[in-house]
């Protein structure tokens, strides 16, 4: 089965590098898809697959949308979405692919966090490897394993597989998700509806580079509570919600949502600088 690597870049050039540095260490895609969001124009590295840059110009970070231009530009059989943050063990693209082969799922692979100035040019896998720390609430199957995972809302688009007829049948992510939040966790739960299931498999991984991060993310405030609000009148319950309890205690939205999130006020710049994490929390 032909095979597409799809990732989407805004302003991450150095991770993106890596992402495709890691690909050409293991088992080659037939090609890779780059949605490029903010507009980069740079010439990529010279690899031994061919990498197509997919224009996608936008203020925002719409993930729903440049996925989907990311599907349709992807001529393969297979569909492998790679978040650009992740660099791809040896073993990912072969692993990932032999799973979609024999299970008809959205497969996720395990993700190991590396913290702030473990990874630079010249990296080495054993030091990814032994750096990576696993996400505390997602726990995955032995190496070569596939499992159904005990909840769709554990779906992990940093990095995850599926068959390309499956992802069109699905419809794709739902782009009414506008921005940052939710898109992932509805394509689950309309794929688990759909009986398509959501699959963990054990042993390849991939490492997700530091970034800046947020808790809450109040960097993203209005997409979310939009994306959460569109998400609880589809699925009848709230996702991201210890996100809007955050929003919530901070005194931007009303605490009570039986009937709606109510929105207080926008957080100020020194409310989102103050949500910033220390560099040594990787998640």
């Amino acid at each position: 089965m032909s095979i597409a690597v799809i990732t989407l870049n805004k302003g991450r050039r150095a991770h993106l590098t890596r992402l495709l540095e890691g690909l050409s260490r293991g088992a080659l895609p037939d090609r890779c898809i780059v949605v490029e969001i903010g507009g980069d124009t740079a010439p990529y590295p010279s690899l031994p697959f061919p990498v197509e840059r997919v224009a996608f110009p936008h203020a925002g970070l719409p993930l729903a949308a440049a996925r989907n231009a990311g599907r349709r530009a992807a001529q393969a059989e297979t569909l492998i979405f790679l978040d650009v943050d992740c660099i791809p063990s040896e073993g990912l693209v072969a692993g990932l692919s032999r799973a979609v082969a024999v299970h008809d799922g959205l497969i996720c692979c395990e993700i190991g966090y590396l913290p702030a100035g473990a990874v630079a040019d010249g990296w080495r896998a054993a030091d990814l490897e032994r750096l990576g720390r696993p996400h505390p609430v997602r726990a995955f199957p032995p190496a070569g394993e596939v499992a159904p995972a005990p909840q769709p809302g554990l779906f992990w688009s940093l990095a995850f597989a599926v068959r390309a007829a499956t992802y069109d049948r699905l419809g794709g992510f739902d782009e009414s998700f506008s921005g940052y939040g939710a898109e992932d966790t509805d394509l689950a739960f309309r794929a688990e509806r759909a009986g398509v299931p959501i699959l963990f498999l054990g042993g390849p991984q991939a490492y997700h580079q530091h970034h800046p991060g947020y808790d809450p993310p109040l960097q993203h405030f209005r997409d979310i509570v939009a994306n959460a609000t569109r998400f609880q009148a589809r699925h009848g319950i709230w996702p991201m919600d210890g996100w809007l309890d955050g929003f919530a205690q901070l005194g931007l939205i009303a605490a009570d949502r039986s009937n709606g999130v109510v929105i207080h006020r926008d957080p100020t710049p020194d409310e989102v600088a103050a949500a910033r994490l220390p560099d040594d929390r990787p998640f």
